[in-house]
């Protein structure tokens, strides 16, 4: 049987700077992309250039994820209670998750917009120069909003920021793409203007699908690269105490992941002591890791090697057992069992003033007896002097 013991405390809440910083990056990104949309479309409109209104849906459906981001920030932020008790921060993941599939299916459906136009070569138009003025304007505003929110997701940890970022840099891409289609189409190929805007699909889509994967992925709680693993292992290794480890479990939770271990302490320290160093082993994760709560458990062996103890005598029928066997010895409060591989070992405490020396002798022989005859004893050891 092993002995459980699990460090709980309250979840805080992300930090006050991470909520602000996500807020104002957000709003940021919200007013670009709303100018973008706006000067896109109708640009592409009054200039025939397809692939302008493909980029202008483009930033169209970087609005939508910006809001978004603001309402899973705000509610992902929230702090823990009764039937979240983990906190708010999975509302991240799943608004990934919805990102991801919209711009997935947004993408296919601009790829195959652009593939049935260019079915039909002889409608094609030439476009205006004020199109290839907008798309260069659209390509210098998304890098812009790439560097700014990039630095902003790295200073304060956010993996939704990060995903943002580079969603911006993906749109940047795009432009750039539609630069080379307007370009192409100014000089007499007309048909790259198509071409780019099937690129900007096919672009929008592998992006949608990429996020929609990796936020699919924390949702069915895949656990941290190999690599943060191990060192979280040793780290919970080089705890004082900290004999073995085994069962080292971990998940991701939005840019932060849960862990939780089994480790291995000597069988015989008291409870205090074994609380004391899984506290220790719990906080030197916390401080030397990205990691939003570690969940301790103490065993004293290796409880995936050693048999079941889950059938072996509770302790009121150890007591009863060894009354039988033993006599009337002021059991009840004054023996301390240990459960080891698959037995029982059995610490014996008597009063000086109840037992004298060799009355003590005289009961450990009839111990060492009742352990020869029972194998479900592993070992009895009477002491005298045990401080009351």
């Amino acid at each position: 049987m092993k002995n459980h013991m699990q460090q709980e405390e309250k979840f805080e809440p992300p930090h006050p700077e991470r909520y602000a910083a996500a807020q104002k990056c957000t709003w940021v990104s919200i007013a670009i992309n709303l100018l973008l949309t706006l000067f896109q479309i109708a640009g592409g409109f009054l200039a025939h250039s397809q692939a302008l209104m493909t980029d202008g849906l483009h930033s169209l459906s970087d609005l939508l994820s910006d809001v978004l981001v603001l309402y899973a920030n705000r509610h992902g932020n929230r702090d823990a209670d009764d039937n979240h008790p983990y906190g708010h921060a999975r509302i991240e993941t799943a608004a990934t998750l919805i990102l991801g599939v919209f711009l997935a299916g947004l993408g296919i459906a601009l790829l195959i917009a652009a593939a049935m136009r260019l079915q039909h070569p002889s409608s094609l138009q030439a476009i205006s120069p004020i199109g290839l003025g907008i798309a260069l304007l659209a390509l210098a505003a998304k890098e812009g909003m790439f560097r700014y929110m990039m630095a902003v997701a790295l200073r304060v940890r956010s993996q939704m920021l990060v995903a943002n970022a580079w969603h911006a840099r993906s749109d940047a891409a795009s432009s750039l793409v539609v630069v080379a289609g307007i370009v192409g189409n100014l000089l007499g190929y007309t048909f790259l203007d198509l071409v780019a805007a099937a690129v900007v699909g096919v672009m929008i889509a592998y992006m949608g699908g990429k996020l929609a994967l990796e936020a699919l992925s924390e949702l069915i709680d895949t656990g941290l690269d190999a690599e943060e693993v191990e060192a979280i292992r040793q780290t919970l290794l080089d705890t004082p105490g900290v004999l073995g480890l085994h069962e080292l479990r971990t998940r991701k939770m939005a840019d932060n992941a849960l862990v939780d271990a089994h480790i291995l302490v000597n069988p015989k320290i008291s409870v205090s002591e074994g609380h004391y160093i899984a506290e220790t082993a719990r906080h030197a994760v916390l401080n030397q890791h990205h990691v939003l709560d570690v969940m301790v458990h103490i065993d004293p062996e290796d409880d995936m090697q050693a048999g079941q103890h889950a059938k072996l005598p509770s302790r009121p029928r150890l007591l009863e057992l060894l009354a039988d066997k033993l006599g009337d010895v002021l059991l009840d409060n004054h023996v301390v069992f240990h459960y080891l591989e698959s037995r029982v070992d059995v610490e014996l405490y008597l009063p000086s003033d109840q037992f004298s020396p060799e009355g003590a002798r005289t009961l450990q022989a009839r111990c060492n007896e009742l352990v020869k005859d029972d194998p479900l004893f592993r070992a009895i050891h009477v002491h005298l002097n045990h401080a009351q």
